[in-house]
């Protein structure tokens, strides 16, 4: 399974609810991209989600 390689976060799982509270499962995946990342002069390929990236940007 994917990961963020920053953060670690992966998928997580819970249920779906309908109108009726009839509860299926269901798995929340993280918004992962692929991004170039600088590391010591160097660019590097990552696997990263979004919040992570967002931060990075304000940095």
């Amino acid at each position: 399974m994917a990961k963020c390689e920053k953060c670690g976060k992966g998928p997580m799982f819970g249920n779906r609810r309908s109108h009726s509270l009839r509860a299926t499962r269901h798995k929340f995946k993280p918004n992962l991209q692929h991004v170039k990342v600088e590391e010591n002069g160097v660019y590097v390929r990552k696997t990263m989600c979004t919040k992570c990236i967002k931060a990075l940007s304000k940095v």
